[in-house]
């Protein structure tokens, strides 16, 4: 029934963002390093193999949240070390998430151009 899927996916990705909230509230946490948490704890959770059953479980709900870039770098880093041995762990890495990279760095100098972000006045 796609109203299950729906609102799995709303409540395990809900939870994913309170944890981080969570972690910046409670844990006193920057936000950069509540997002590299994140992304460590998808990374750690795809190398026990358990971020894609969360992911059969709830798609959107768990591809969406920044813990789902450790799970990309994570799945490409194993799946090309098999192939290619350590070399194929960077090379994993880096296959699987440029594009993401890639357009964050081409959207965030477009949308430079077009606001004219000025430097933090004293």
């Amino acid at each position: 029934m796609i109203f299950i899927d729906f609102l799995l996916a709303f409540v395990i990705g809900g939870l994913i963002c309170v944890i981080g909230q969570l972690l910046m509230d409670v844990g006193k946490l920057t936000p950069a390093h509540t997002l590299s948490t994140l992304v460590v704890a998808g990374s750690i959770l795809a190398g026990l193999g358990w971020y894609q059953p969360l992911i059969d479980l709830a798609g959107a709900g768990a591809t969406i949240p920044i813990t789902s870039f450790g799970n990309a770098l994570t799945t490409g880093a194993i799946a090309e070390a098999e192939k290619h041995g350590w070399v194929g762990v960077l090379t994993g890495m880096f296959e699987v998430t440029s594009s993401g990279i890639s357009a964050a760095i081409v959207f965030g100098f477009i949308a430079a151009l077009i606001f004219k972000p000025k430097g933090k006045v004293n």
